[in-house]
């Protein structure tokens, strides 16, 4: 092999070859088609700043963004047994499952943590709508009751962020069983005088809205988040009529009593610190005023003398010059 074909024919062809970049670097807007880069959208919230579209924020993102400082406990979840029917459709349960844990790096849809919301001792459970959809099966099911038993030992206020399809249709009768456990959990949370918030993400449907989703003592919806049972096309078809505009959306559902509020999202810490301590009778954190700055110390100036009279000014200012004093004739 000589030089030309070794050394010049590769760097002519590296031209021509196409550079592997990240599929992820621009992210599309599903409202308006803008294109936005990755970093400009974890640094708002994974909120889109044109148009204000609230994507779906991954579970560390939000669970950072919640607690004081970043800092939170991570609590385990309850063991369960996997693929307890052996169900198979196009792939096996065991399969989807696996890959589902490789994507996340999670066990499976809720994962429960334990901090401070604005130094209130809060337990938080969130569902990954990544993790098969946030599909509530037994593992997840059995994430919302410890949530739920461990805010009731600790005396802590229950906040759970729902995002889900709804029920996982591969553990059968197994997971509608879930629905009136985790409300059961829940009951046993209100007889002990405890909050529970539910925070309503997009989408939120199924069996996830027909139990603990729909049972919170507020909830409270992102702008924009798709909230029911059946979705819009199902009961369109359903029915044979053509649903109102903004059916089943965050702010259709708040104007018509079934949602409490909608928050955006970079006001949605502050607003669960005031509704928590409205709930718990806890009075807010004292505010800290910066500190003054030190007086600047007066410097005392002598005081002139002042003229009582036209004569006496006279007499202060014409004072004689060679004035001797008189003596005595002889």
């Amino acid at each position: 092999m000589n030089w030309i074909s070794s050394v010049v024919r590769p760097k002519i062809s590296s031209f021509w070859t196409k550079r592997d970049t990240p599929k992820n670097l621009w992210i599309k807007c599903p409202e308006t088609g803008e294109m936005v880069f990755h970093r400009d959208l974890e640094q708002n919230g994974w909120v889109v700043p044109g148009s204000g579209f609230h994507m779906r924020m991954p579970v560390p993102a939000r669970l950072d963004s919640l607690f004081d400082d970043g800092q939170y406990e991570l609590l385990p979840l309850p063991q369960v047994p996997v693929d307890p029917l052996r169900f198979r459709d196009e792939r096996r349960y065991q399969d989807r499952l696996r890959d589902a844990k490789a994507k996340t790096g999670r066990e499976d849809a809720v994962t429960l943590a334990k901090g401070l919301l604005e130094t209130l001792p809060v337990t938080v459970a969130i569902q990954d709508f990544a993790f098969m959809g946030g599909s509530l099966g037994m593992a997840a099911g059995e994430a919302i009751v410890k949530g739920a038993e461990t805010a009731v030992a600790d005396g802590t206020p229950y906040i759970l962020f729902a995002a889900s399809g709804g029920a996982r249709m591969q553990e059968g009768i197994l997971s509608l069983m879930q629905m009136p456990r985790t409300t059961a959990a829940l009951i046993a949370l209100r007889e002990a005088g405890l909050p529970y918030v539910v925070v309503l993400t997009n989408p939120t449907t199924g069996g996830v809205t027909a139990s603990y989703a729909m049972l919170g003592d507020v909830h409270i919806a992102e702008p924009g988040a798709l909230i029911g049972f059946a979705g819009p096309r199902v009961i369109e078809q359903t029915i044979r009529e053509k649903l109102p505009e903004g059916f089943q959306r965050a702010e259709y559902l708040h104007e018509h009593g079934m949602v409490d509020m909608v928050v955006h999202r970079h006001e949605m810490k502050a607003t669960l610190a005031r509704l928590l301590r409205i709930l718990t009778h806890q009075a807010p954190p004292p505010v800290e005023t910066p500190a003054l700055p030190a007086p600047k110390a007066e410097v005392e100036v002598p005081a002139e003398p002042v003229a009582t009279s036209a004569a006496d000014a006279q007499t202060q200012t014409e004072a004689p010059a060679d004035e001797e004093p008189a003596t005595a004739a002889t």
